[in-house]
């Protein structure tokens, strides 16, 4: 915008500097040349009145000589009764235009080699017509034309850079509110909450701020309520919660008493983890920065060894691989421990007792996949089970589950698929990117390969098989 206004404002003063200069230009001209041509009447005014008292060429030649004009000056008499013609110095203009002159007893100019002559016609005493002839060469002619034009073109031009100038200082006016207007508007959606747009510059973008900034603070109320309602909401899971931990407490000693003794602490420090978060004053979206992230080989064993026990009550088989080495992901512990569990959770609420499943990891040179498969009847509708707050259709099936394992992928630049596995069931591929600043190319549904040849991360109907 700014730069458009200069652009304007540029073609607009160029437009009024040609049509003032160029006119301006032939004036200056025009009045140089009149001004040559004055100073030659004048020289031939003053032959005159010697021509009107004699013809003599000795006192004539003294006249010319006085007027200081001998070189360029030349006078011609013609013959009269016994006296000769009488021609006084160079003669430059045609014999022609001369008698013309002489003919018509009007003065005339001529253009001759080097310049213009003036042909002035003088009354002899004699009755006959006596022709001054004063030559004005083209260098007086144009004498002091090139510097009136030399400043003309630069008033012209300090005209418009001064235009400029001021139309870049107005575009500056112009835009930066509007410039300031969209910063606010990126920060704001990355989740900068106090970001606010100062109320200045032209009537219409200062209402613009004066609007964000409302838009803004009912942003931040509207979260403020949603995050005391949550907290509200959490608080109270409390009670029932309390009942479960003295019911678990009752159960006595076993495998399956440990394990729900032990549900029962994790699913309350999850209450208290979301009542802190939604307590939390000023929530920030921030991206991980260098260093941030955990282990996730060391998080799929932990949570594996959680949900094993519960599999090995249930006669379920199970695999993992891929969590030998350590394998570094731009991804909060906590996140990928809930994505983990809500896809595990799924295994155990949709299948049968004795399904089995598997978890691999494959770590690839700029992205981590994570493959959850089991051997259950499958999702007859993917795209469906994909779409936000849907589910896969069944009885007790939200999509909040995959939602947050979507979430979890999309913040590092990756995606979430469902595809089907070898074990005959459900697949769910977890693409995490490790730069989500250059997120690589992903090939057709169902298969995903690295860039350079000969390195195959992952595909979905890659063979697997349980222990």
């Amino acid at each position: 915008m700014r730069w458009a206004l200069v652009k304007v404002c540029l073609a607009v003063t160029v437009m009024v500097v040609v049509a003032f200069a160029v006119p301006l230009g032939l004036v200056i001209r025009e009045m140089a040349r009149d001004r040559a041509f004055s100073n030659a009447e004048r020289e031939a005014a003053a032959v005159a009145p010697a021509l009107s008292i004699t013809t003599d060429r000795d006192q004539l030649e003294r006249v010319v000589a006085s007027a200081g004009s001998d070189a360029g000056m030349a006078v011609h008499i013609p013959a009269s009764g016994d006296e000769a013609a009488v021609d006084l110095g160079r003669q430059r203009a045609a014999a022609d235009d001369i008698a013309t002159v002489r003919r018509l007893g009007r003065a005339s100019t001529t253009e001759v080699a080097g310049g213009s002559t003036l042909l002035q016609p003088v009354a002899l005493s004699s009755g006959e017509i006596a022709v001054v002839e004063v030559y004005v060469p083209e260098a007086e002619v144009t004498n002091g034309l090139t510097t009136a034009w030399a400043v003309l073109a630069a008033v012209g031009l300090a005209l418009i850079v001064g235009s400029v100038a001021v139309a870049d200082r107005l575009g500056v006016r112009m835009v930066r509110p509007a410039q300031r207007l969209v910063e606010g508007a990126h920060e704001l959606g990355e989740g900068k909450l106090g970001a606010r747009v100062p109320e200045e510059g032209p009537n219409e973008l200062r209402l613009a701020a004066v609007a964000f900034n409302s838009m803004a603070d009912q942003v931040v109320q509207l979260l403020a309520n949603e995050r005391e309602l949550a907290a509200d909401l959490s608080h109270r899971l409390r009670t029932p919660l309390t009942v479960l931990r003295l019911n678990a407490a009752s159960l006595g000693d076993g495998p399956a008493a440990e394990q729900t003794r032990a549900a029962v602490a994790q699913l309350e420090r999850e209450v208290d983890t979301i009542i802190r978060t939604a307590r939390e004053a000023k929530p920030q979206t921030v991206a991980a920065g260098p260093g941030a992230g955990c282990d996730a080989a060391e998080v799929v064993r932990e949570r594996m060894a959680f949900w094993s026990a519960l599999a090995e009550d249930e006669g379920r088989k199970v695999r993992v691989a891929g969590v030998d080495r350590p394998v570094r992901i731009p991804v909060a512990r906590a996140d990928l421990a809930a994505a983990l569990d809500a896809l595990l959770g799924n295994v155990f609420r949709h299948t049968v007792e004795g399904t089995a499943f598997a978890v691999d990891v494959h770590n690839g040179e700029d992205a981590v996949i994570v493959l959850v498969s089991d051997a259950g009847p499958g999702i007859t509708d993917p795209e469906a089970a994909m779409a936000r707050g849907r589910g896969s259709g069944s009885a007790g099936s939200t999509g909040l589950g995959l939602d947050i394992v979507r979430q979890l992928a999309e913040s590092t630049g990756g995606d979430v698929r469902i595809g089907s596995s070898v074990l005959g069931g459900t697949e769910v591929r977890i693409w995490i990117q490790l730069d989500a600043r250059a997120p690589v190319r992903r090939g057709h549904r169902g298969s995903v390969r690295r860039r350079r040849p000969g390195r195959l991360v992952s595909t979905f109907n890659r063979p697997r098989s349980l222990p």
